[in-house]
This record gives C-alpha cells, sequence and structure tokens, in this order.
C-alpha cells in the first residue's frame, strides 16, 4: 500500500478498508509514514468524515498500538471518561466509590485541555503520587486497592499521542471522528468490561450545545459498543462549574471533604453517583438504577469510599495519612494572597460564564498556556456560589486563590463579570423565606445504544 494513495482515497470522499487505516497507524508508529502524511490524513478525515466502520478501524488500530491489558479481577473492570469541564473533579470520588461496591476501576485520565481542569494535574498536587507508573505497579494497585487512577502509559496506544500532537497543531482537534478514535483508543488499551461517557454541556464545556453533545455521545457509544465495549453515555449540564471550585489542589481539598462527608454538595454528589450507578449496571453490580445509587451512597456514609482512596494515594506513592491530614500536604497560597468578593447587594445568581472561570485559573497559572508551561497547583477559586442562589450584601460570591494580589487582582474583577446577579426587590420574599436554590437537571440525557 502506499500513504498517498490512502489519502487521496480518503480526500475524494472514498471509504477506507480496516487494512489502509490499520496501515497508517501501523506506519506512524514504525515511521514508515511521515507526520506530514498522518497530517494529510487527519485533514482529509476532518472535511469528508468516516462512516462507523471506519471509526472502529481506527479506534482499534490506535488501541493495538501498544499494549493491551488483560485483566483476571474477582469482578468488573470498569471506567469513566469525561470530555472536560470546569470544577470537575468527579474522577477523585467516582472511581473509589465503585471500588468499594464492588467494582475495578483502572482509570486513565488526562492533562488539562484548553480552558478545562485535568485529573492528572489534580493528582500532581499530592505529594510523592506516582501519576505515570509503569504497567506492573498500576495493575498490582487496582487489584490490591480496587482502583488506580493514572495517566496514559508509554506503552499504552502510543499512536495516540502522536497523532494528537500532529492533529494540535494543524487544525483538527474538533473532528469527531478522530476525538472518538483518540479518547476510545486509550479506553480499550486499559482491558475494560464497561465504560461510562460523561459528555458535557454548556457554556463551560467543548461541546456548548445540546446537538453538539448528543452527536459525540452516540459516535462515541456506538463505536465503543462496535469494539465490543459495553458502553453507556451520560450528557451532563457545565453551565456552571460542577465543583464550588476551579484548581488543582483547590479540587482535591473539596474531593477529601466530599468524600469524608465533611461538607455535602449535592450538585457534585448528584453527578457522581449518577456516573458511577450507571457502572454499577452495566457491571452487574446492582440490579436497579435505585439499588446502586443507594450502595453508593452507602460507601460513603460508611467512610469505605474514603479509606480506598486513602489507600489509592499510598500504593501510589502519596502520604498513608492523606485523607485525615491533606490540609498539611497539599499546596496553599498565603492567606494574604487570598482575596474574597463578595455581593454589594441582594440578588439572584441567574448565569455563570463557566468558561470565563477556567480560564481565569489558567491566568492564574493553574493551567497551561503551551504544554511546556509548569502548573501552580495551588491557584485558582474557592467558595463559588451557584446558579440560582440567593445572596446578600456581604455574602461570599467567591475567594481568589493567588501569587500577587497586585497582579493578580484584575483576574477577580473579571471572575466577578462571569458571575451575573438578578437584583431581588425589597419586598421579595425569597430574602427571608430560605428560598432554596434553583435545581437545574445535571443529567440532561442517556445514551446506551
Amino acid at each position: 500500500m502506499l500513504p498517498q494513495e490512502i489519502i487521496r482515497k480518503k480526500r475524494d470522499g472514498g471509504r477506507l478498508e480496516a487494512a489502509e487505516i490499520r496501515f497508517m497507524v501501523e506506519g506512524l508508529t514504525a515511521g514508515a509514514v511521515t507526520e506530514g502524511q498522518v497530517a494529510a490524513f487527519a485533514m482529509a478525515i476532518y472535511f469528508r468524515g468516516m462512516e462507523l466502520s471506519e471509526r472502529v478501524a481506527l479506534t482499534e488500530a490506535m488501541r493495538d498500538s501498544g499494549t493491551v491489558l488483560r485483566w483476571d479481577l474477582p469482578g468488573p473492570a470498569l471506567d469513566k471518561h469525561s470530555s472536560g469541564g470546569v470544577g470537575d473533579n468527579v474522577s477523585l470520588m467516582l472511581a473509589p466509590m465503585v471500588a468499594a461496591s464492588g467494582g475495578f476501576v483502572p482509570m486513565i485520565s488526562g492533562r488539562g485541555l484548553g480552558h478545562t481542569g485535568g485529573t492528572l494535574d489534580k493528582l500532581d498536587s499530592i505529594p510523592g503520587y506516582t501519576t505515570q507508573p509503569d504497567n506492573d505497579l498500576f495493575t498490582r494497585v487496582v487489584r490490591e486497592v480496587g482502583c488506580a487512577v493514572i495517566g496514559q502509559t508509554a506503552d499504552l496506544a502510543p499512536a495516540d499521542k502522536r497523532v494528537y500532537a500532529i492533529r494540535d497543531v494543524t487544525g483538527t482537534v474538533e473532528s469527531i471522528d478522530l476525538i472518538t478514535a483518540s479518547i476510545l483508543s486509550k479506553k480499550l488499551a486499559a482491558g475494560l468490561d464497561g465504560l461510562v461517557l460523561d459528555v458535557k454541556c454548556g457554556n463551560g464545556a467543548f461541546m456548548a450545545s445540546l446537538d453538539e453533545a448528543k452527536d459525540l455521545a452516540s459516535s462515541l457509544v456506538t463505536v465503543a459498543n462496535g469494539a465490543g465495549l459495553t458502553t453507556h453515555a451520560l450528557i451532563t449540564d457545565m453551565n456552571e462549574p460542577l465543583a464550588p471550585c476551579a484548581g488543582n489542589a483547590i479540587e482535591v481539598a473539596n474531593a477529601v471533604a466530599f468524600l469524608t462527608r465533611t461538607k455535602r454538595f449535592p450538585r457534585l454528589e448528584s453527578v457522581t453517583v449518577e456516573l458511577a450507578a450507571e457502572m454499577l449496571l452495566i457491571g452487574g453490580l446492582a440490579a436497579n438504577r435505585e439499588a446502586a445509587r443507594a450502595k453508593l451512597v452507602a460507601t460513603l456514609d460508611s467512610g469505605r469510599a474514603a479509606e480506598i482512596f486513602g489507600r489509592m494515594v499510598a500504593a501510589l506513592g502519596g502520604p498513608r495519612d492523606f485523607v485525615e491530614r491533606s490540609d498539611r500536604y497539599l499546596p496553599s497560597v498565603p492567606a494574604e494572597a487570598r482575596l474574597t468578593f463578595c455581593a454589594s447587594e441582594w440578588g439572584k445568581v441567574t448565569a455563570i460564564d463557566t468558561r470565563a472561570l477556567g480560564l481565569a485559573v489558567i491566568e492564574l497559572g493553574g493551567g497551561r498556556r503551551k504544554p511546556t508551561d509548569a502548573i501552580d497547583h495551588a491557584v485558582g477559586i474557592a467558595d463559588i456560589v451557584g446558579v440560582g442562589d440567593i445572596v446578600a450584601p456581604d455574602d461570599v460570591l467567591f475567594t481568589l486563590h493567588c501569587r500577587d494580589i497586585d497582579r493578580d487582582g484584575p483576574i477577580g474583577d473579571r471572575i466577578a463579570e462571569a458571575i451575573t446577579l438578578l437584583p431581588v426587590g425589597e419586598d421579595d420574599p425569597r430574602r427571608t423565606s430560605g428560598y432554596p436554590a434553583d435545581r437545574r437537571e445535571t443529567v440532561i440525557a442517556r445514551i446506551d445504544a
């Protein structure tokens, strides 16, 4: 086969055979196909698209470019993937909750992308935690603890790393065909029995509209099932931060508070429990969704999920008493570098520009402007109000954790502008009646076939 002829075929709208797709992927890995040819191949896919059989073939070829794990566990190997959001620390709680419910979670996560935070960047704020262990340590921790949240190792779907780097600089990132293959090749390489996809929708998501989110979710579910991996997708709301905070160490501290029941976060708990319940159903660990939810909540109330999280941290090199003393281990900014922004009048929070908050964290140093940037894990935004909240004068809207108040203070002003407050009149009964926050549906749709 000739790479240029395969490129020409796709450029002209032809349907590629599985052997042709595999030839291109294997050629990139072995050096027989140049990066320029893969760039042209990706651009042809971007404009011409792929049929289902092509998407499955591309995903399987990228999966087979490296090691494919095989598990022999006393329970199902299950995982969850999020399309990315702000304040989305769900993986930190979900993995130990599912493990405490009888599942095994070999979770391969990513770093921040664009305005969204990355699970690995959050975990890097834990001293000693190894986010990229070798496969032996990874498999041992999954077997012994029940879960391990790590990054993509060098020998798991290595073709994906190379293809993504090429897409990143050739304007082909947004292709649903290529997004599908990128996400699923890593998940298929992890040897899973079941997968749940959290496709975010809203002003803080990559897929802002519901139609876009449904297109991506349907592609992922169809291809994953076509490749033999039982997969369901939930489309969830990202029109406000999922946790009441954004930033790496700040979100880890939030996860510890969630797991230990020190604080309750209804919106965050709703999404986490729904995604985890879907995993239990796929894995045959609960008879129905109601039973799955009850089982998961019990792992929090009993402290079992928090215990497993602590064991996972220790097994991957972190402090053995991290859950008990996380405030001593997590990096934080000095108290004098925390700016509190408060409401000046009575009002109702009617909207939050979630993407603006994610970009603000990057400006503070909590994300990357370019791939080689170091991250300041301590900075971020805490105590963020929610849509529907009623605030009185001097109530906290958010707290900015920064390094230099003189330099970073204006970022706080921009965050304040991203929170829309509707004034509440002097005689409005909501001021004194304990008016509850509006309940936005966190799960918008389910796609399982």
